[in-house]
């Protein structure tokens, strides 16, 4: 079994990671650890007035979410792909997912937080409705 683990650094995506080592750990599943830089066209409209740059932008990005992975991932103790992209995430989850020929994605229900999912939509929303393989949203512990 092969899955496919999409994380923003946020606690939704953590809570959805530590499930999926849940889920490798009984299925001895392989798992593909993916974050993906997005800079949507809104905010390359705002940068491209203002002098920014953009690689160091991705780098922090990246550096902020591995920061918040890396400690659940060597806590667990197993061997993981950890993969950087750059695009859409939705749609760059489930394209890579298919090129892998994963079994599942697995996400949180939420990521950067509210505005982000109303300016840009949900990203679990439409993992749902992109993704021929399955597709667990983690939303947390029932209360």
């Amino acid at each position: 079994m092969k899955l496919v683990i999409g994380v923003d650094g946020s606690d939704h995506s953590l809570r959805a990671l530590r499930r999926a080592l849940e889920l490798a750990d009984v299925f001895d599943a392989e798992l593909h650890v993916v974050h993906v830089v997005h800079l949507p066209a809104s905010l390359l409209g705002v940068l491209s007035r203002v002098p920014a740059d953009l690689d160091a932008f991705e780098v922090v990005q990246r550096k902020m979410v591995w920061d918040a992975t890396d400690p659940v991932l060597e806590a667990s103790g197993r061997d993981v792909v950890k993969v950087d992209l750059n695009g859409y995430p939705p749609d760059t989850l489930v394209e890579y997912a298919k090129a892998q020929a994963a079994d599942m994605i697995v996400v949180g229900s939420r990521g950067r937080g509210e505005l982000a999912a109303l300016m840009l939509g949900s990203t679990s929303h439409r993992i749902v409705h992109l993704a021929s393989c399955d597709v667990l949203v983690v939303k947390g512990p029932c209360e």
